[in-house]
């Protein structure tokens, strides 16, 4: 028997291999390049939804399948680049959709469709893609399946409660409502998975979610959408991606309070589409283009 070597294309398809891509897919919604925090977040999707859990699932073979067949990089299809944009794919749509065929019919089709916008964005664009193609083919594939189906496709969730919750309870719903699970649970799952692949990356979730709800908290903001973790969830992601990009507690802070005003935008927008990430990824652009200018401006400064 011929042994598989390192650069062998064959290795990307051993099945112990595949296996640690597809669950490195689903760790990198958070930035995470490990295989057992993938396996956390996927036990804290499903714990929200079996179904949510399945379309995550999908997205994360899909991913790597169709990067690995259209010849992109090994090195990124090996640790999970081409996976988390499919994995939030699937999840928000049986988030939204009904389990019909048409939304399991669009799911395969938009996985493949994210595939590809992610790496067209990877090579052409200055900023980092993070969950940018996500976003887009998310909102066109709502929009497919509300023009065929219309709004009976849609599925209603029952109103949040108004009871009085903890605000620790609040917080790990942000961070769950990165992969639409709007339970404590699946937020704890979420940040344990990130503490054994990086402390630090755990404490700067948390810290976003609570700037995020705090700052909705006093905006005033509905009580209902406090509960549900929607002004942590863009805030503990851009946390952890101005990190990356800049070791700086404040910076990582200051940018998960833009996220607040941008997250308040899309309902009001009329726009007929859910905000997703686009507050956590439009944030991020934000801070990375000031630090460009910043930086321009240094130079300008250091010549004068």
């Amino acid at each position: 028997m011929t042994a598989v070597t390192e650069n062998d294309p064959r290795d990307l398809w051993t099945p112990s291999n595949f296996v640690r891509i597809v669950l490195r897919g689903i760790g990198q919604v958070l930035f995470q390049d490990n295989a057992a925090t993938g396996l956390l977040f996927l036990i804290g999707i499903a714990i929200e939804s079996p179904w949510m859990a399945v379309g995550a699932l999908i997205g994360a073979i899909i991913g790597p399948v169709t990067a690995a067949l259209a010849g992109f990089d090994r090195d990124e299809i090996r640790i999970g680049i081409f996976g988390f944009n499919p994995v939030l794919l699937g999840t928000a749509s049986l988030f939204f959709l009904q389990p019909w065929g048409l939304t399991w019919a669009l799911v395969v089709v938009g996985c493949i469709a994210a595939t590809f916008v992610t790496n067209l964005m990877r090579r052409h664009l200055d900023f980092p893609t993070y969950t940018a193609p996500f976003v887009v083919v998310t909102w066109i594939l709502i929009l497919v399946a509300h023009a065929v189906a219309g709004a009976a496709i849609d599925i209603i969730h029952p109103p949040v409660s108004d009871a009085p919750i903890g605000f620790l309870n609040i917080v790990l719903r942000g961070t769950a409502e990165i992969m639409f699970g709007a339970n404590m649970i699946t937020g704890l799952f979420f940040i344990v998975g990130l503490a054994i692949s990086n402390r630090m990356h755990a404490l700067l979730a948390l810290l976003g979610s609570m700037v995020g709800t705090i700052l909705g908290i006093y905006h005033h903001n509905a009580i209902a959408n406090i509960y549900l973790g929607i002004y942590g969830y863009n805030a503990a992601l851009v946390s952890i991606a101005m990190y990356l990009w800049r070791k700086s507690l404040l910076i990582s802070l200051l940018a998960a309070a833009i996220t607040l005003p941008l997250t308040e935008f899309f309902p009001s927008s009329q726009l007929g589409i859910p905000a997703l990430t686009a507050p956590f990824v439009l944030a991020a652009w934000i801070v990375i283009l000031i630090g460009k200018i910043e930086l321009v401006f240094m130079k300008e400064q250091h010549a004068a």
